[in-house]
Parts: C-alpha cells; structure tokens; sequence
C-alpha cells in the first residue's frame, strides 16, 4: 500500500468540475454501504448512493452533499462523476425540509414499488442537503 501522503480527487457533474485537489481522504455512501478511501487503494468502480461526501484536505475536512453517480477509485486518485453535488451554502435549507416532508408523504401513501424506489431516493437526497447544513 502507498505511504499516506496524499492523492488527487476529481468531481465532475454534467455542469461543472465541483472539486479538484490533493487529499488525504474520501468518505461516502455507496450502494454496497459507507466507503472511506485513502491513497493506495486497490482499484475499485462503485455506484453512489445519496449522503454526505467528506473530504479531508491537510487543512481540515469538507463536507458536500453528494445524490447519485460513479466513482472510480485507483491507487493514485478518485474520480467521481456526480448527478448532483452541492456545498452547503448551495443548498436552500427551508427547500430541503419540503422535499424531506414529500418524500415522507410520497412513502405513506404510495401506489407502486416504483413509487416507493423514487420516494425513498428522493428522502435520501432530502436527508443528506439537511444533514450537510448542520
């Protein structure tokens, strides 16, 4: 495994490079569960599951708000192509809680499983804009 002295971090959405920079480490949601990733990792592409994406850069951690994509993890770096990522002083806190409050709503009363998959997506995404703003 490589020394601990950092790698390069790249976040692609389809509007924007969101982040780009050495860091020391990177944790999110997959689908397969929490991940964190430090520099010589063995190579590895997962699926994004919505929640918070920590960053710890040399000067402290950074946290987004990270909903759906891809990542690709090798030894020397990490790149994630993401739908959605937002800092939190990109996210509008009063949107969140309504979304957060359909998405519950949605759940309750749903017609079909397909419904339920989209409820619980959408809550995952209001759960992770509300929990990056604390």
């Amino acid at each position: 495994m490589a020394e601990n002295n950092g790698y390069r971090l790249r976040v692609v959405t389809p509007e924007r490079v969101f982040y780009e920079g050495d860091v020391e480490m990177v944790e999110f949601n997959t689908t397969e569960g929490e991940i964190g990733v430090l520099p010589g990792h063995i190579p590895l592409t997962v699926i994004i599951k919505p929640g918070i994406l920590v960053i710890t850069e040399p000067e402290g951690k950074k946290e987004a708000a990270l909903h759906a994509g891809f990542a690709e993890i090798l030894p020397d770096g990490i790149t994630i192509l993401a739908e959605i990522v937002e800092w939190p002083e990109e996210i509008d806190g009063n949107r969140a809680e309504a979304a957060l409050q359909r998405a519950r709503e949605r759940i309750a009363n749903r017609d079909s499983q397909t419904d339920l998959a989209r409820a619980e997506t959408a809550l995952l995404r209001a759960m992770a804009r509300i929990e990056v703003l604390k």
